[in-house]
């Protein structure tokens, strides 16, 4: 029988950790595994514990300070050897603070020597209550709070928080939050996820039951989603769904990426540049980062552009028509195509992606 796990994941230690307790007292006969990465040090600490205390306490050396490397070193394997124990009935993952469980996600779904003793039951994004929008819509690194995972960790606090909650089955904030902070978080969530205040407020049943769906997750976190969105559950929420069958013009949107990725908001999905039209190239913002990589290959879908973008207060009147001037004209010409086209350090070269 495979044996259930619950992953924690956030940015904010204090709501990890308050998060933390709620499910080890929700979920009897659980063991805990917390790890924690050191950069400095460039050291991963495991504590593994239960009800009746600390079981063990363990720090690692890794070759590179970063997630993958703490995934693979000693996180799988600290779960596979907790789940083949058989002490426990599930396990509670607490990852490393600004760790996103969609890495180990994507491991415990598709390694099938793993798969025959563990299964990702719930995903839970731990928020602090306080300030989400702060957190979601500002422009903090998460090296400005040293929460980063490497040395070279430039993420925004925003773009990592905005995806845990976007992954997540459950997203438990850890005090009473204002209505419109409640309804940001709800809007950026999957429509059938749960926003709660603690995870009390759900039962072990249901946290250990079959709340994440691998293939539904990937369905609303894609890039290149082509599903109609909800209703925005409030008027101090808005959201753009900005779409076109156009690509971006590559010298228009080089030097004007801040028309659209700039301010407090978040932004996500996928364009394509008429140099690389075989390719599906990924939007990634929050808080004024933006971050822009290649996801992979259109295949035999037609190449489109749709970049979501979600804020409070009242959307800036610039986006609509900023989106609209980035695409390429009908009747206009990019180029030549088989040059580069200035997006070569976050792309790759053409001749190698197109």
């Amino acid at each position: 029988m495979r044996v259930p796990v619950v992953l924690l994941a956030g940015v904010d230690p204090d709501a990890m950790a308050a998060t933390m307790v709620g499910l080890q007292f929700d979920l009897p006969g659980t063991v805990a595994c917390r790890h924690a990465i050191d950069v400095e040090r460039g050291v991963l600490t495991r504590t593994v514990s239960d009800l009746g205390g600390v079981i063990e306490t363990h720090e690692t050396l890794l070759e590179h300070a970063c997630v993958s490397c703490a995934i693979r070193e000693d996180i799988l394997p600290t779960l596979e050897r907790l789940a083949r124990d058989g002490r426990w009935h599930s396990i509670v993952a607490h990852l490393p603070v600004g760790a996103e469980a969609a890495h180990l996600c994507a491991a415990l779904t598709w390694d099938t020597r793993l798969a025959r003793f563990l299964r990702v039951s719930a995903v839970v994004t731990a928020v602090a209550g306080q300030h989400p929008v702060r957190d979601l819509l500002g422009d903090d690194l998460l090296a400005d709070r040293g929460h980063h995972c490497a040395h070279d960790d430039r993420r925004g606090v925003g773009e990592v928080l905005a995806a845990m909650i976007e992954h997540a089955d459950v997203v438990a904030l850890d005090d009473t939050a204002a209505p419109v902070a409640r309804d940001l978080v709800r809007t950026l969530a999957r429509p059938d996820a749960a926003v709660v205040d603690g995870v009390h407020q759900l039962g072990g049943e249901t946290l250990l039951g079959r709340l994440h769906q691998h293939t539904r997750t990937e369905a609303w976190t894609s890039p290149a989603r082509t599903d109609a969105l909800p209703v925005v559950p409030a008027e101090g929420v808005w959201r753009l769904d900005l779409q076109s069958l156009q690509p971006f013009h590559p010298e228009r949107l080089l030097e004007s990426l801040e028309r659209l990725g700039a301010g407090p908001h978040r932004s996500r999905g996928c364009f394509w540049l008429p140099t690389r039209p075989g390719r599906v190239l990924e939007w990634d913002g929050a808080g004024g980062q933006l971050s822009i990589g290649d996801h992979g290959a259109w295949g035999s879908r037609r190449p489109f552009t749709r970049i979501v973008m979600t804020g409070v207060g009242a959307a800036p009147a610039h986006l609509r028509p900023a989106f609209a001037e980035l695409l390429l004209g009908a009747d206009e010409s990019a180029g030549r195509t088989d040059a580069e086209d200035g997006f070569e350090p976050w792309l790759g070269p053409i001749r190698k992606v197109a």
